[in-house]
């Protein structure tokens, strides 16, 4: 299983943490030990002191392919989840700043934790998913897939360019703005179409 996440894909979170909004997605990726299931706990890491939340809507990968086609893309996916994006944003910022590679403000253990699965056929309209991230009861993002710079359908053909897709494979399809700091104490919540799926702890 690989986990594709894509940075900067919504206008107004690119601009909030004053980055150029990109011409083509911006491609990283987390391995599986980043994931966080069955609602448990994140443990805050001792290796940062301004870790932020990123709240996103997670397509799976439901069947094999290469260098996918636009017209065959909305075959190669068949559910949705919600996910946190965890980043160490002082991490990052000093990796960004020596043009470095953002592997450990992003992909570390336990930086990816994840609801269960909804299939596309049981939301109202699979072209505009609702979705919102509560922050100790308070709507700190609340998002719209419509608004994405990149659509499901384009993040499969550019990442099968490079990547061959597999069954079960993850895609984090970027944030929107809103994206701030957690504490421990916090619990974060993910909704999506006005139903929670997602609780996390902040330990």
């Amino acid at each position: 299983m690989k986990i594709f996440c894509i940075g900067r894909n919504y206008t107004d979170h690119a601009k909030e943490l004053n980055n150029p909004v990109p011409s083509e997605p911006l491609l990283f990726m987390k391995p599986p030990t980043a994931l966080v299931v069955n609602n448990k706990p994140f443990f805050y890491p001792d290796f940062t002191k301004d870790l932020h939340y990123e709240g996103e809507i997670v397509l799976r990968v439901c069947k094999n392919g290469r260098s996918v086609q636009p017209e065959f893309a909305h075959r190669y996916y068949d559910a949705v989840a919600f996910g946190i994006d965890f980043t160490a944003r002082d991490v990052q910022d000093k990796l960004k700043q020596k043009g470095h590679p953002w592997e450990i403000a992003k992909a570390f253990d336990g930086s990816a934790p994840l609801s269960p699965w909804v299939p596309l056929d049981e939301l109202p309209n699979r072209q505009d998913i609702h979705f919102q991230l509560k922050q100790n009861d308070r709507v700190v993002q609340d998002g719209h897939t419509r608004d994405l710079i990149f659509s499901f359908d384009t993040l499969i053909v550019h990442i099968s360019r490079y990547f061959t897709l597999q069954k079960g494979d993850l895609i984090f399809t970027g944030t929107p703005a809103g994206v701030g700091p957690v504490a421990i104490g916090d619990r974060l919540e993910g909704w999506l179409e006005g139903k929670l799926l997602l609780s996390c702890a902040i330990k």
